[in-house]
């Protein structure tokens, strides 16, 4: 596994895709999702440049953190559990699953500072994944400045598994346009300036239609 390699080659199609509809590549973040992946496999990742590593289990995140430290800022991609807050909130950066006001709370609760996250949305509507229905959203993301510790910098959502690239564009699309709704509101504690949307299968798609944030696992650090 060569990650320099895998990393060099996802920078071309960032690229590619950026230039095809007029945005800079520099504004879209890499997360190397190395919750498959060794210590040592993740370390070869932020020794190939990727500053920006996720994790969606507790256990993951503070076993890898404890070794790479500072040297990496660290996203929560998975759901987190209301028991789980107080022993990972403070050892991440980014948190990209809020999806309920009890977690909202406990989160606002545990954390010794303001913590950036994302409203992970259900664009697709799939039982199967969590998230915030899509004609909720604003009403959830309003509700949360009750909450001093939790600042919304974007929303999130997961695309289906499918081949069709309309229906993976419509589920992207549907979520920018989410976004800049609650742009508009002017929220202080919601800029929600971020899209974080688009993995191995389908990132270029998502940065063609507003991706700011890439979760990359496989086409990066391998699957395990």
């Amino acid at each position: 596994m060569e990650v320099a390699k895998n990393l060099m080659d996802i920078q071309q199609k960032i690229l590619d895709a950026c230039q095809k509809v007029g945005r800079a590549a520099g504004d879209i973040t890499v997360i190397g999702v190395t919750k498959y992946v060794t210590i040592e496999r993740a370390k070869e990742a932020v020794d190939a440049g990727v500053t920006h590593l996720g994790e969606n289990r507790m256990e993951g995140l503070l076993e890898k953190s404890e070794h790479i430290e500072e040297q990496a800022v660290w996203h929560f991609i998975g759901t987190l559990q209301s028991r789980k807050v107080k022993e990972v909130i403070d050892q991440i950066d980014y948190l990209h699953s809020l999806d309920r006001k009890s977690l909202a709370k406990e989160i606002n609760k545990r954390a010794n500072k303001p913590i950036d996250c994302f409203v992970q949305v259900n664009v697709s509507g799939e039982e199967s994944k969590h998230g915030v229905k899509a004609d909720e959203v604003e009403a959830f993301v309003q509700n949360l400045q009750e909450f001093s510790n939790i600042r919304v910098v974007g929303l999130m959502t997961m695309a289906p598994h499918v081949e069709d690239e309309a229906i993976l564009r419509h589920v992207f699309r549907s979520l920018r346009e989410l976004r800049n709704q609650i742009q508009t509101m002017n929220w202080e504690h919601a800029p929600c300036n971020y899209l974080s949307m688009g993995m191995s299968n389908d990132y270029q798609i998502a940065i063609e239609e507003g991706a700011t944030h890439v979760r990359i696992g496989s086409s990066l650090v391998g699957p395990y």
